[in-house]
């Protein structure tokens, strides 16, 4: 009986983080066919998560240097939105600079499973603007890259065009082993 009074009050004084939650009620959120994600609708801060961790926080959420995380109004729970809705698996963070330490509407995909490690990783889709009923499209990342690179324009993947990757590329080789490898590598496969 002790004991069962032990665990009854132990879940009772438990953060509310530890307790399963079901935010998949009115999502609309899509599925990306990934192991462990369930839809996920809730509001949350939108905090520069460096800032939340140690303390360190410059202004505007590092304006676009800082991976931003969202703070759930629910249970003041962290999660990290490591990808918008666009397919290639861009981060988040352009969606939700423009709303730095607002409360905002978010809909997208939590995975957590233990047997991966994941732990309030988020997939971002929508997001509902503090004081609006609408909701938008988290797929801001390639515009504002194409912004940020107009010397990158044309045809296909934005990773085959950016200017970064293929200074990288040319230090490194494709395989980042150095570039007497790569051509080492090339010359067995396409021999």
């Amino acid at each position: 009986m002790k004991k069962t009074l032990a665990l009854i009050a132990a879940l009772v004084a438990a953060p509310v983080s530890l307790m399963a939650q079901d935010f998949s009620q009115g999502s609309q959120a899509k599925s990306w066919n990934l192991y462990g994600e369930v839809p996920a609708i809730f509001d949350a801060k939108v905090v520069d998560i460096l800032c939340e961790l140690t303390g360190d926080c410059p202004d505007n959420c590092g304006d676009g240097n800082r991976q931003l995380g969202l703070v759930r109004t629910d249970d003041d729970v962290l999660i990290f939105p490591n990808k918008n809705s666009q397919t290639g698996f861009q981060g988040a963070s352009a969606d939700l600079l423009p709303h730095c330490a607002s409360t905002i509407g978010v809909d997208g995909m939590l995975i957590e499973d233990p047997d991966i490690g994941a732990q309030n990783i988020y997939l971002l889709q929508l997001i509902r603007p503090a004081g609006s009923d609408e909701w938008i499209k988290a797929n801001t990342w390639s515009k504002r890259w194409a912004e940020k690179h107009p010397e990158a324009a044309g045809k296909g993947p934005w990773f085959r065009r950016d200017p970064r990757v293929k200074a990288e590329i040319e230090r490194e080789g494709y395989f980042g082993l150095g570039l007497e490898e790569d051509k080492a590598i090339k010359a067995i496969v396409f021999e």
